[in-house]
């Protein structure tokens, strides 16, 4: 019988998954499957390097960026930048500690970015969907509860929700109230259901005795609108594969009707990334829907993540998060997350520790408030009864 890992195991296993499905994810972003299978005289089996190789810093349209080489993307830089929030205020996040914490963060703390290959701000590699959050709240002072509406909506605000689902492991209703607080200066609509659907997900991953059915359904019980309709018919499909290979085409074709980017992912229409009731980011449903044909295996299922192409490092960090937090760190390689860490320059344990005791943390302060509440409601309920039985 293997052995349930503990909760640190399963934040380390989630954050390092992500870290390294994003790395593996990079450098074929934006293309399709079989582009992917032309340029590299096969799939995807593990860290590759820039799509137009020693031409990386000047070819279109990647350039500046060098993706590949074991190097993590804007996902893993949001995603630690959120962790950084998390050990300043030690508890729960809403809009106003994205305010008052992650946008100094992006505009003030350098870090190293392996895509630029140079220490600088995250403000000087994240895509325009994040430039937003600098724009409405520091500059424009909007009300950080109002300000991702106007945002385009793509997978900006959840593809860094995983540590909203750790800090809430096991608890996915919390999981999702709270990313959908954290989102709200972000993105509206879908994208900011997306990111409290994708916290859920990893929360529930966390549960004892997760598996990646018990995962999707509880995503399917969250989720509204068109993020629902889109997990439900990307995870019916899924159902039927084990070999990604065989489902890619599948899958695409089941999420296509909820997608607004079209066909053609370097060319969206006029219609792309519009707030919609019916519609849904694609990168959480083919993340799950990956995480089903995978069974649970982390190679897998993430190398199915990056292999569909299109925003493949976005879809992989969010499986590596969930494959990664029902598996624990052992379900990740060794080998692909010692590449990352050295290529990226980064320690992916370091995060997983701080992270780890700020959950512990929020679960101690959750626990004092719950009997807090408990107390008030024994004497109100009590009070209640003396009053009854003296009348």
């Amino acid at each position: 019988m293997t052995p349930t890992p503990p909760l640190d195991d399963r934040i380390t296993g989630s954050l390092i998954g992500a870290a390294v499905g994003d790395a593996l994810g990079g450098p074929v972003e934006g293309y399709t499957p079989d582009q992917i299978l032309e340029r590299h005289g096969g799939r995807v089996t593990g860290i590759v390097g820039p799509w137009n190789g020693e031409a990386w810093r000047t070819a279109r349209p990647i350039a500046p960026y060098h993706k590949g080489d074991g190097h993590v993307t804007d996902d893993t830089l949001m995603t630690h930048a959120l962790i950084r929030v998390y050990e300043k205020v030690r508890d729960h996040l809403d809009a106003y500690a994205v305010a008052d914490h992650l946008v100094p963060d992006l505009i003030s703390t350098p870090v190293w970015i392996p895509e630029l290959e140079a220490e600088a701000l995250p403000l000087q590699r994240i895509f325009l969907a994040e430039k937003w959050l600098v724009a409405r709240l520091h500059y424009a002072h909007v009300d950080p509860r109002e300000a991702g509406s106007g945002n385009i909506v793509n997978c900006g605000a959840a593809m860094y929700m995983a540590p909203v689902g750790l800090v809430n492991a096991a608890n996915p209703e919390a999981a999702y109230a709270e990313a959908l607080d954290v989102a709200a200066p972000h993105q509206s609509s879908y994208g900011r259901e997306a990111a409290g659907v994708f916290a859920a997900a990893v929360s529930a991953a966390c549960a004892p005795g997760a598996t990646p059915g018990s995962v999707v359904t509880t995503a399917l019980s969250l989720a509204k609108d068109g993020t629902r309709a889109a997990i439900e018919s990307v995870c019916e499909v899924a159902s039927r594969y084990t070999d990604f290979e065989s489902a890619l085409v599948p899958l695409r074709k089941a999420v296509a009707p909820f997608d607004t980017v079209g066909a053609d992912y370097r060319a969206p229409g006029l219609g792309a990334r519009r707030p919609s009731r019916l519609h849904a980011i694609e990168e959480l449903p083919l993340a799950l829907g990956m995480l089903l044909v995978g069974a649970g295996d982390y190679r897998h299922t993430v190398l199915g993540a990056v292999n569909y192409g299109r925003d493949c490092d976005s879809i992989a960090t969010m499986a590596g998060a969930i494959v990664g937090a029902i598996g624990g760190e052992q379900a990740v390689p060794a080998t692909w997350a010692k590449q990352v860490a050295e290529a990226s320059r980064l320690d992916l344990h370091a995060p997983a520790r701080a992270l780890t005791a700020v959950a512990h943390e929020v679960f101690a302060r959750d626990t004092a408030r719950r009997r807090a509440h408990e107390a008030a409601y024994a004497t109100l309920t009590n009070a209640a009864l003396t009053n009854a039985t003296v009348r």
